[in-house]
């Protein structure tokens, strides 16, 4: 039991990486916050663990709002009187909206930054002081791999991604010593719901060429990006502070 006697956090928990997270997160003994907008998501989530033998809540939240993360984890402190792990999950790909700076609506670019970027700065805001009062712990933010080689149509997306990596590193360096670690993983080609979404219905999108320009030849799945995170949270990474963990079966390398 790897995370027995922790409180864990999870943006995003409703789909994808986020609810593989939560289900392994609890079946390691954490106490599970489900914080996700969608609220039949998020309560299947808490349902599905609870079904398991887990211990999860729910709780409505909209990362972009601020006062919904406040109050959120003001919950948290409420009914746990703790939290030791931060895993800021959720994000948003607006395939087909998202597009070069010149061609990019501000709407769009405002909708993803206050989601992917802002989102993360009002968790850690919240979550880092509780985490710091409970004795410490583990940060893990998501970047990808548009935040670490270009990619072409969605520079919105790109921008929060690169911001994502630089505040891991600076947040490291700040909470380090107040026994917070702050580490990100940086996934691409997860057979996720957004990401099914967003590739499929690109015209321009060929799965086969993609496929065989991808070193490991396959998509990766939630549950492999849920494993890595399962390590960066528990005490088995207990000396790893402001890394950078790309899980792309190889594709920024190739």
């Amino acid at each position: 039991m790897k995370l027995s006697n922790k409180v864990a956090a999870i943006t995003g928990a409703g789909k994808g990486i986020g609810r593989a997270a939560a289900e392994l997160f609890a079946a390691e003994g954490a106490q599970v916050i489900v914080l996700e907008v969608d609220e039949s998501a998020g309560r299947e989530t808490e349902k599905a663990i609870r079904t398991q033998g887990g211990k999860a809540l729910f709780v409505k939240t909209d990362i972009s709002n601020p006062k919904s993360v406040q109050e959120a984890f003001k919950t948290i402190e409420h009914e746990f009187g703790a939290l030791h792990v931060l895993y800021n999950n959720a994000s948003v790909f607006l395939g087909g909206r998202d597009a070069p700076v010149a061609e990019l609506d501000l709407e769009v670019w405002n909708k993803i930054l206050a989601i992917n970027l802002y989102g993360l700065f009002y968790c850690c805001k919240y979550g880092i002081p509780l985490i710091i009062r409970s004795g410490g712990g583990s940060v893990i933010n998501t970047s990808s791999s548009a935040g670490v080689i270009g990619i072409p149509r969605c520079d919105a997306y790109t921008a929060t991604k690169g911001a994502t990596i630089s505040m891991t590193r600076s947040m490291a360096v700040e909470y380090g010593a107040s026994k917070v670690r702050v580490n990100c993983i940086a996934p691409a080609a997860i057979a996720t719901e957004m990401v099914k979404e967003s590739n499929f219905k690109d015209k321009d999108f060929d799965e086969q060429r993609f496929l065989q320009t991808t070193p490991v030849r396959r998509w990766g799945e939630p549950g492999e990006i849920a494993n890595i995170a399962l390590f960066l949270a528990g005490d088995d990474s207990s000396y790893l502070n402001g890394a950078i963990i790309v899980a792309d079966g190889g594709i920024t390398i190739s």
